[in-house]
């Protein structure tokens, strides 16, 4: 079954359409890439399904839920939580504290300081640091245990490793397939291709904002998504 619903999505900032005609569902577990350069539409995606961007037309559905005049924290009451690119912490706050904060306005369930400081275990040693004073990955891995506190059903990442070193990136991910195999159903924005085949069961591509591939991660080959990435499909059928 599917537990997110878009359809025929449109979503603007000003005259300038971001977001054109998008439709998918993500089935519940399962884990969905989205890729695309940057200007591709991929953020104001995923802050529309949040209920952090409202869109110019069509719908978005949670759990059979008709969600689209949702106000986002709403939507984090029914189990829909975004990691949005940038982290956006409460830098002058702890660790503890953005955890804690989070937790408190969140469903019941499995998530909680134990359990995200066990996902995340680079955190522990932190936890009466300031977040303004952690290192990128750690911000990341606080944001994502922020997230977690929420006990979400559907968790949305936007730019997990974007100006991460290599090392946080591997750190960060490892704790990302604990989640995978759990079961949490998840939409990763990655620009990453060889992570984002590695870790997704399906990959969206998305174009000046369509989504202009899409497909299981396991059947489409690097130079399918390097073609839809460029634009060079389009290209060679308007040659």
């Amino acid at each position: 079954m599917s537990i997110l619903t878009v359809e025929n999505l449109e979503c603007r900032h000003g005259l300038l359409v971001a977001v054109r005609g998008v439709s998918f569902a993500v089935k519940e577990g399962e884990t969905l890439a989205l890729v695309g350069a940057n200007g591709a539409g991929k953020t104001t995606l995923m802050r529309t399904i949040a209920g952090a961007h409202k869109p110019a037309a069509g719908k978005v559905g949670f759990d059979g839920k008709d969600v689209t005049a949702m106000p986002a924290h709403k939507r984090v009451g029914l189990g829909m939580a975004l990691v949005p690119e940038g982290r956006r912490l409460f830098p002058g706050m702890t660790v503890e504290e953005n955890l804690c904060v989070a937790g408190a306005h969140g469903r019941k369930g499995v998530w909680n300081l134990e359990a995200v400081l066990e996902a995340f275990p680079q955190l522990k040693v932190k936890l009466k640091a300031r977040a303004g004073d952690l290192s990128g990955g750690q911000q990341q891995a606080t944001a994502i245990g922020r997230a977690l506190m929420t006990n979400p059903r559907l968790l949305l990442l936007d730019e997990v490793s974007l100006g991460l070193s290599p090392l946080a990136v591997d750190q960060v991910y490892e704790s990302l397939r604990g989640l995978m195999s759990g079961g949490t159903t998840i939409i990763l924005v990655e620009q990453d291709l060889a992570r984002a085949r590695a870790v997704s069961n399906r990959i969206a591509c998305m174009l000046e904002g369509s989504i202009v591939l899409e497909g299981p991660a396991a059947s489409l080959t690097r130079d399918d998504i390097t073609a839809a990435y460029f634009g060079l499909n389009r290209a060679a059928e308007h040659a």
